[in-house]
């Protein structure tokens, strides 16, 4: 299913607003990767258990979020967007959000 954080699909006309869907997901860390990574802070440079534990997250919430496209009769998902929130100690909600969409077709002549 096409997605973008773009108002329309490049060559499509959207003909029917679904609504907002949603996916989300919980993480948290594990206290091995935090104690990698407070050596790192200590040292400096990337924290690769992190972007890899983000990279996860925004992976499963796209998915969620199309799962719930779908589920309504979506073709498409428009106006994507991502938002973080700290829900515990150790753990973050990322989301992701966007406007479900029937889109056709363009007609060109």
């Amino acid at each position: 299913m096409p997605f973008t954080n773009i108002e329309t699909i490049p060559g499509q006309t959207i003909v029917q607003s679904m609504g907002v869907v949603t996916g989300s997901t919980v993480r948290s860390k594990n206290i091995f990767k935090d104690i990698g990574a407070g050596l790192k802070n200590i040292v400096g440079g990337e924290l690769k258990a992190y972007t890899e534990l983000l990279q996860e997250s925004r992976n499963q919430s796209l998915y969620r979020m199309l799962a719930d496209a779908q589920a309504r009769g979506a073709n498409a998902v428009v106006n994507v967007r991502f938002t973080t929130s700290s829900v515990a100690g150790g753990a973050a909600e990322l989301l992701a959000y966007g406007t479900a969409v029937i889109v056709a077709p363009m007609n060109i002549q």
